[in-house]
């Protein structure tokens, strides 16, 4: 018997079902930042066999100091005469290089020689050199290790270290061009924007911030709560703050 209720005409027609949702595809890069990125990873490859024979040869630094400035030109496209400054005059005292895009000052550049271990003593110098100068990037490099520090504008002043590429190293080619890409010409001036969220995003994540927040009063509050549901001890707040500042943070992140 039929159901009196229902429309013949519709009764044997689907009920409509949505299309699934398609995942949203990730935007394409724009083409000058694969090219550019292309740019670098071949130069990568090029300079790779010279940079090794620098090393094998423990090259010294006017040697070292070469083939950065051709790295600097060929891979991160840098005019020699119109973006590089080198011993550029800070304070009566020389930085290797200065970089400069449409004549403003946007970084400098510390070489070593070839086979020298980057450390805190080679960044000193450099870092004060751009405080004097109110620029933010400072990069220290041994033709193979290229390391690039984010200088802040407050006192005291601090050099941290956003990124560093071996290009003798065992990452990929693509990978060590992604990175490189932030340092490049084309980057710096079209997008600066990059290299700064880049540095953002690491600084909000430093020990120094994640130190903070876990002897925050709401972080030790809690933690105090679950320890005493835990165990039935109920901690005072500022000897809990002190056992986690000098037994689970490393002091020198704070």
């Amino acid at each position: 018997m039929s159901d009196p209720f229902v429309d013949p005409a519709t009764a044997a027609a689907p009920i409509p079902v949505p299309a699934p949702r398609q995942p949203a595809q990730p935007k394409a890069a724009p083409k000058w930042e694969t090219d550019t990125k292309d740019r670098i990873r071949a130069m990568i490859r090029k300079y790779q066999k010279a940079l090794a024979s620098l090393v094998d040869r423990d090259a010294n630094e006017g040697d070292t100091r070469l083939l950065v400035t051709d790295f600097l030109e060929h891979a991160l496209g840098y005019d020699k005469y119109n973006n590089l400054t080198t011993e550029y005059l800070v304070q009566g005292e020389f930085a290797d290089y200065g970089i400069r895009i449409d004549q403003q000052l946007v970084a400098f550049v510390e070489v070593k020689r070839a086979t020298t271990k980057l450390g805190t003593k080679h960044l000193r110098q450099v870092q004060s050199y751009a405080a004097n100068k109110g620029v933010s990037w400072v990069i220290l490099t041994n033709g193979q290790d290229w390391e690039t520090y984010h200088i802040s504008d407050r006192t005291p002043i601090s050099a941290d270290l956003v990124f560093a590429v071996n290009l003798l190293g065992p990452e990929t080619g693509a990978q060590k061009a992604s990175t490189l890409f932030l340092l490049s010409l084309e980057a710096m001036k079209r997008d600066p924007a990059v290299i700064q969220e880049c540095w953002d995003r690491k600084a909000a994540t430093s020990p120094r911030v994640l130190g903070s927040a876990l002897l925050s009063e709401p972080i030790i509050t809690a933690l105090r709560r679950k320890l005493k549901s835990a165990t039935g001890f109920n901690v005072d707040d500022d000897e809990l703050k002190r056992l986690v500042r000098d037994t689970v943070i490393r002091p020198e992140a704070l």
